[in-house]
């Protein structure tokens, strides 16, 4: 996770309608590519946002498609600033994303933002650990929803039972391979993401904490694991920040790669993060992106290597508050994906989300919906954050079950799910 787990309210669910040929409240209405429907449901208004997006948002009903809807001015629940002007270059993707997911969190609980974690603090989120349901929730989210993604992150003392080491504890590593078995059976691909900031206890890696060496040796004992499940993506690290020295991590990151394609995964995804909190906004002048295309295969490709990159929307890029404020397109995503395109790449935004909120509704479905529109150089998105959370927490996205039947919060329903149509130019996966 980012930063701070900062817990609060949970909003109130809003109840998401379908007419036939008619877009539901929040549902896209409109834009390059869009093929879906045009109108919205009674009591919601088709919103132009930018030249890809169009949103039903509420206000009078409207028969009106959105081409018709360019006077109309979408209101927020913030008084932040916004960030909403179109991207100036066309977008080349297909209209749908390859990877779309939740974050299913409870290994990495007890893991600060400087490296520090504790095995006893993790809270494995399955029930047979006396966790929530997490094997319930992904089949959910799989069966219900259309997500086909899972990232589960996982403290490197959890997996080494707090010795700084490479070497795993093989009785945690069994608890966890549990979580990523009950992901697997689900169909999905499995992230396997290490959480630790680019730290052990405060040291950072191969800049005065542990060795390349041991951080490689991590890195190929997990792969050895699941050398042969293509189902697998391999998640260096997460959100390495303020780290000195950038070209040194694209060392570490490129000893970590080496020792899983060495380990005989050779031909599973592999996301190689950056500095500043792997920010997508930052990823190119902070000198992460440069630094990381030296990273290759041992054979000298980049076959399989996806820049790992996180993005918000809230005022403080923090992942802490309920409202949004932005969509990221003008300040992140256009000029990431003109650099991408330009170097023949792609990236996967593994972190994202916001509050059971209308604004966070408006401003995550447009961010989607243009990640959609530019596939050719985007995987996907996972949003934060499922499995162990308490659904008070402020980006809760933990399903609520009642007997047989899961409930998903508002941004789930409305922006996150597949179903929810909020991929331009797509109503699922």
């Amino acid at each position: 996770m980012s930063r701070v787990l900062a817990f609060g309210l949970l909003f109130g669910l809003g109840v998401v309608s379908r007419v036939n040929a008619q877009s539901p409240l929040y549902g896209q209405c409109g834009g390059t590519g869009w093929a879906g429907a045009t109108t919205c449901v009674a009591g919601a208004t088709c919103v132009v946002s930018n030249p890809y997006y169009s949103q039903c948002l509420p206000g009078a009903a409207s028969s009106s498609t959105a081409a018709t809807a360019t006077t109309t001015t979408p209101t927020t629940t913030s008084s932040a600033p916004t960030t909403t002007s179109a991207p100036t270059s066309t977008p080349s993707g297909t209209g749908k994303l390859s990877h779309v997911g939740i974050n299913i969190s409870g290994f990495d609980f007890g893991c600060n933002s400087d490296g520090s974690c504790t095995a006893s603090g993790a809270w494995p989120p399955l029930l047979k650990y006396y966790g929530h349901d997490g094997a319930g929730q992904m089949q959910h989210f799989v069966n219900d929803d259309g997500f086909n993604t899972f990232r589960l992150p996982v403290g490197w003392q959890f997996l080494s039972n707090d010795a700084q080491t490479g070497t795993l504890n093989e009785t945690n590593f069994a608890e966890y391979n549990d979580l990523v078995n009950a992901c697997l059976a689900t169909g999905a691909s499995c992230i396997v993401d290490v959480h630790n900031y680019a730290r052990f206890n405060g040291a950072i890696i191969g800049q005065g904490g542990p060795s390349n060496a041991v951080f490689a040796t991590l890195w190929g004992n997990i792969a050895a694991k699941f050398a042969s499940n293509s189902k697998i993506i391999f998640g260096v690290m997460n959100e390495p920040h303020d780290v000195p020295d950038i070209n040194m991590w694209a060392a570490s990151v490129q000893a970590a790669v080496t020792a899983i394609r060495n380990a005989g995964a050779t031909s599973q995804i592999i996301l190689l993060p950056g500095n500043n909190w792997t920010s997508a906004q930052t990823f190119v002048s902070n000198g992460s992106g440069p630094a990381l295309l030296t990273v290759t295969n041992p054979d000298g490709t980049t076959t399989g290597l996806v820049f790992d990159v996180h993005k918000y929307l809230d005022s403080d890029n923090s992942g802490t508050n309920a409202e949004c404020v932005t969509n990221n397109i003008a300040s992140s995503w256009q000029p990431l994906a003109d650099w991408l395109r330009t170097n023949k790449r792609q990236a996967f935004n593994t972190e994202t989300g916001g509050g059971n909120t209308a604004s966070c509704v408006q401003y995550l479905c447009q961010q989607i919906a243009y990640q959609a529109q530019n596939s050719d150089v985007f995987l996907g998105y996972v949003g934060w954050a499922a499995g162990n959370f308490d659904p008070s927490y402020v980006l809760s996205e933990v399903p609520t079950q009642s007997g047989s039947t899961w409930t998903d919060t508002l941004l789930v329903k409305s922006c996150l799910a597949p179903v929810s149509g909020s991929q331009s130019g797509s109503t699922g996966m």
